[in-house]
């Protein structure tokens, strides 16, 4: 027995490529191009929405082209007794009580992987209470929904790492939209 037996299969086929030499001219390309991206982004300069889950506020996001690789973040916006829209995503979020107070609705996800994904969401939600000055964890794939305190006007920075994304985990499922959007 050699140390070798699939040396055969190793050296067949005649498809080639310059998948590593197109990497390497994109890696520099890229370092050049990143050296022309803003460190600062004028609060001025962040683009509005009207999204499926309210109003936000961009403050940094991918398709805004900054020198941020990794993060998005944006503020949202919730008036007197408003709730955002209800969704889950694979990443983990976490976010900043600016201003007022509200509370939050988790879907605690249940799942297992033995042969397919089975994903079930708790039945009723958990109930978490937040103010100012206060963080909030939303753990991957928890289905939640911010609501602001009837008399409050809420501001919140919501914070997420796009790496999941782009390791191909991209699964984001808005389940109810805000009212009015």
């Amino acid at each position: 027995m050699t140390l070798f037996e699939d040396k055969e299969a190793a050296l067949s086929g005649s498809n080639t490529s310059n998948f590593l030499e197109e990497a390497v001219t994109e890696s520099e390309k890229f370092r050049t191009d990143y050296a022309t991206l803003p460190n600062v982004i004028k609060a001025k300069d962040m683009p509005w929405e009207r999204s499926p889950d309210g109003l936000i506020k961009h403050l940094v996001n991918q398709k805004m082209h900054t020198r941020e690789c990794c993060i998005e973040a944006y503020m949202q916006f919730l008036k007197d007794g408003e709730r955002s829209g209800k969704h889950r995503h694979m990443w983990e979020e976490l976010f900043f009580v600016v201003e007022g107070s509200g509370y939050d609705l988790h879907w605690d996800l249940k799942w297992d992987c033995l042969e397919a994904f089975d994903w079930q969401w708790a039945e009723a939600p958990r109930k978490f209470e937040w103010t100012v000055g206060d963080y909030v964890y939303v753990p991957p794939f928890t289905m939640h929904q911010h609501v602001a305190n009837a008399g409050q006007e809420c501001r919140i920075i919501v914070m997420s790492n796009r790496i999941v994304k782009d390791m191909g985990f991209d699964w984001y499922d808005q389940v109810e939209r805000a009212p009015g959007f």
